[in-house]
């Protein structure tokens, strides 16, 4: 049977590949230092689970949910985009709950795209960020990552070269892979160039709470005037180690968010009552389990950089984010990232993630999450070291998996 239309925009799934190759390692009998998806190991804070057994005893909150979400939770998003950026919400028309960022900007994709739209995406980014819109019929003008001196530029030719003029603008920071962290003056440009070229802008803010060195990473909310043209989604997976309860939002421009809201009342009826309610309470806390989060992280990435370095293989230290971005070892950069992360596998047990799946521009890097824990870490760099020095004297030993087949 043909395949569906839909399925065919689809390009086979590059992580697959490694995830085969690492359950094969596995079931031999190899002990895999997984640094590949960005799945936290960190248990979700006892006073959160606490509250959605409380609430989860009461069977009134058994029945159908909110799709926009509970009105306690929406308050409290609300409240911590006060606190944490002063920027001010309405939780009745700005504010939607969503089943995690990703659903939630593929929802988004849904609502806004017509066939043929053109989206500006950051290429390398985050899958859904293009995907979300190629199975919604849009077509993808990659951009580049980095928010530097070149960013506005490379709009302007967006612009001046897309046919039919770009509907939305994705962006990213800190960034999902390459960590890249923006400023505000950064999103006061694209604002502006924005609102002049009518554009909507959609945030992904999902490690806001993930920052190392300087300053909180802002939202583009912040900027005045954003609001008549953005959305921002943010995530409680890795502020609050909850990825499988699959907690999100999506906040800004009225019109945007009642479009996502009519949308999502079609395809789901919200997250089970109890996880709203501790995901609000969560929310209304006073910051001190995002701040050990934080500190986690911090420390998993020091280590890494430090052992990493000492291995041989030197990885820039990010700035925010749970992922590091690295480029591939001088020796082995010519079989591009896939295959350096297959045989990372196969001659180290070590698993990252191909930087090629977040787009082609992305593949002489690998991301490494920081998902395992120090000791682990260490163990990954005492591997590394040992694959890198034999295949240093041995180079022909080391060859591709796809060589082999």
């Amino acid at each position: 049977m043909e395949e569906f239309h839909k399925v065919r925009r689809l390009p086979p799934y590059v992580f697959e590949q490694v995830n085969r190759l690492k359950a094969s390692a596995r079931s031999s009998g190899a002990d895999i230092i997984d640094l590949g998806m960005g799945n936290p190991d960190l248990p979700t804070p006892k006073a959160i689970v606490d509250k959605l057994c409380e609430v989860v005893r009461d069977p009134r909150t058994h029945r159908y949910s909110s799709s926009r979400g509970i009105p306690g939770l929406r308050r409290a998003q609300a409240a911590y985009y006060a606190r944490r950026f002063g920027v001010k919400l309405n939780p009745d028309t700005q504010i939607v709950a969503t089943l995690g960022s990703k659903e939630g900007f593929a929802n988004m994709a849904q609502a806004i795209t017509a066939p043929g739209d053109v989206i500006m995406c950051p290429n390398p980014t985050y899958p859904i960020h293009a995907f979300g819109f190629i199975m919604s019929g849009g077509v993808i003008r990659s951009l580049q990552a980095e928010p530097d001196d070149g960013f506005i530029p490379a709009l302007e030719r967006g612009v001046r070269h897309s046919i039919p003029k770009p509907l939305a603008l994705i962006l990213n920071y800190p960034s999902n892979p390459t960590a890249h962290v923006a400023s505000i003056d950064f999103y006061r440009d694209v604002v502006a160039f924005a609102k002049k070229n009518d554009i909507i802008l959609l945030s992904d803010l999902a490690y806001s709470e993930i920052y190392f060195d300087g300053s909180p990473p802002p939202s583009v909310l912040q900027v005045p005037g954003a609001m008549d043209i953005a959305v921002e989604f943010t995530s409680m997976s890795k502020t609050f180690s909850m990825p499988g309860w699959r907690m999100g939002f999506a906040v800004g421009n009225e019109r945007l968010i009642s479009a996502l809201t009519r949308v999502k009342s079609y395809l789901d009826y919200g997250a089970f009552t109890p996880i709203q309610v501790a995901a609000a309470a969560a929310l209304n806390g006073d910051g001190a389990d995002i701040a050990e989060v934080r500190d986690v992280y911090r420390k998993r990435r020091d280590v890494m950089v430090d052992s990493f370095g000492r291995a041989g293989w030197t990885i820039p230290a990010p700035a925010a984010s749970m992922f590091a971005w690295a480029p591939i070892p001088e020796a082995f950069r010519h079989l591009g990232s896939l295959e350096f992360s297959k045989l990372l596998i196969e001659h180290a047990d070590v698993a990252v993630a191909p930087g090629v799946g977040f787009g082609e521009h992305g593949d002489d890097h690998v991301r490494i999450a920081l998902v395992e824990n120090e000791h682990r870490i260490r163990q990954a760099a005492r591997n590394i070291k040992r694959f890198l020095a034999s295949s240093a004297k041995q180079p022909n030993n080391v060859v591709p998996l796809v060589a082999r087949s």
